[in-house]
């Protein structure tokens, strides 16, 4: 039983990325993200006056990043392994909600990091809205 589990996380970090869908992570977005960062993710939601900490604008994350996309500290961001305490609280407040069955994301330096599916559809989703 090990080696078939072993087999499967070994072919999907081999295939160089899971099957994503980009759809039900604007649907995620829109749903949970949307509050603080904004319809259109430019970080001006209607929550982001109150906050201490101000929303990112998610629409510039590569650029602000030499042109590329940072999956790994956004990744940790939203699942909140990374932590960011705004308005008392961590980001997400709803981070549990995201709970589901793991998956391996692929890194770009070739690292897989354990991840869930709705944290890997909301960051295909991410990576397409790019300026």
């Amino acid at each position: 039983m090990m080696r078939m589990v072993l087999a499967a996380v070994l072919s999907v970090l081999a295939s160089g990325s899971l099957a994503q869908d980009v759809d039900a992570g604007a649907d995620i977005f829109q749903h949970f993200c949307a509050g603080c960062h904004g319809a259109t993710a430019e970080g001006d939601g209607p929550m982001a006056p109150v906050l201490l900490v101000q929303p990112a604008n998610l629409t510039t994350l590569s650029a602000r990043n030499d042109g590329e996309f940072p999956i790994e500290r956004v990744a940790a961001r939203i699942d909140g392994r990374d932590p960011l305490v705004s308005h008392g609280s961590d980001m997400p407040v709803f981070g549990w909600l995201f709970e589901d069955e793991p998956v391996a994301l692929k890194l770009p330096t070739g690292q897989p990091m354990l991840t869930n599916r709705p944290v890997v559809d909301l960051l295909s989703w991410l990576q397409t809205i790019q300026e």
